[in-house]
């Protein structure tokens, strides 16, 4: 969210913020690097949720993002978002997800973007929150929502206790990701993988340490939505040194590079690009790889993925970076 959107929604809906200046405000709600933890990180989002309560701000917020993320060239953008945290003043679950849908019909009009809603699951709520949450994705599945996650806090928060809402998700061919192996060790991603079947995950930070298991990730083509800035603020690695980006990519893993949040973690996916080329050595044409990486990894058909990949392909020609019509 942009910080000046967030006051001025706070004024209109009557919401009590700690600061109304939009610098101190910002310096409030981005954690930097003196963040402690994961439960640390996400805060924050405790104050950012508080004026995401009307149909009007839901819409809002979910069109400016993508005219920021427009901005950078970014061509393909998902938006996850748990709906249970936006009813306190009384919208229906229903509702949230159409506003929602509304700022990013809305915006795909007027951007040269393409937007997917992916709604998550909170490991920290019960399971029949989740089991809610499930069917009201595959009430949406073809109205925009394009996946089903399961986010938040993973330590004594394990995701198998949501089987039976990923169950619902499965049997109704959803795509899912989960947040796993980011605050907990490898046996978050087995549960993600195994008990509730993802199709990607996010961050897998972890993962490096059980070799077995990380074979089978890339044996199966398992998508790592990676975010640098994220991972080293809630210290899901110690420093840029630690991240395990680099060798992920070079194992031949199908990594991809995501911003987690752009507020909070004060980026965008231009920095996080940059950060991988200052930080990790990516080569232009290794960058070339990780774009493609995170189309060939969207959840979106088939058809789709390859008409946005070609398209994708010319615009990196154009500039002296041609994909291999192999990869496409």
């Amino acid at each position: 969210m942009r910080v000046e959107t967030i006051i001025d929604l706070a004024k209109q809906n009557q919401v009590e913020l700690p600061e109304k200046d939009p610098e101190k405000l910002r310096k409030i709600l981005e954690v930097g690097h003196n963040c402690k933890s994961l439960t640390d990180y996400l805060r924050p989002f405790d104050m950012t949720c508080s004026v995401l309560q009307t149909k009007a701000a839901l819409e809002r917020a979910t069109y400016e993002l993508a005219e920021d993320c427009a901005e950078e060239n970014i061509r393909y953008l998902e938006i996850r978002f748990s709906p249970i945290l936006h009813v306190e003043k009384g919208l229906s679950l229903s509702k949230v997800v159409e506003a929602v849908l509304d700022g990013k019909s809305r915006a795909e009009k007027d951007f040269d973007i393409t937007i997917g809603i992916i709604i998550c699951g909170l490991r920290h709520l019960s399971p029949e929150t989740t089991n809610i949450l499930a069917e009201l994705c595959v009430a949406y599945k073809n109205y925009g929502v394009v996946g089903f996650d399961l986010a938040g806090a993973e330590k004594n928060f394990p995701a198998k206790d949501h089987k039976e809402a990923f169950y619902l998700i499965i049997n109704n061919n959803i795509n899912t990701t989960v947040h796993a192996g980011e605050a907990y060790g490898p046996e978050s991603i087995h549960q993600a993988l195994h008990h509730v079947r993802a199709n990607r995950i996010g961050h897998g930070t972890r993962l490096k340490e059980d070799g077995d298991l990380l074979n089978y990730v890339n044996d199966h083509r398992i998508p790592l939505e990676m975010c640098i800035t994220s991972n080293l603020q809630t210290k899901a690695i110690e420093s840029y040194s630690r991240h395990p980006i680099r060798f992920y990519f070079d194992m031949g893993l199908r990594v991809t590079i995501n911003t987690d949040n752009r507020l909070i973690s004060k980026t965008t996916l231009t920095d996080e690009y940059m950060l991988a080329i200052k930080e990790f050595n990516f080569s232009p044409k290794e960058i070339k790889y990780l774009i493609t990486n995170g189309f060939k990894s969207a959840f979106l058909p088939l058809n789709q993925k390859v008409k946005l990949l070609r398209r994708i392909s010319q615009e990196l020609k154009e500039k002296g970076l041609e994909i291999h019509k192999d990869y496409i």
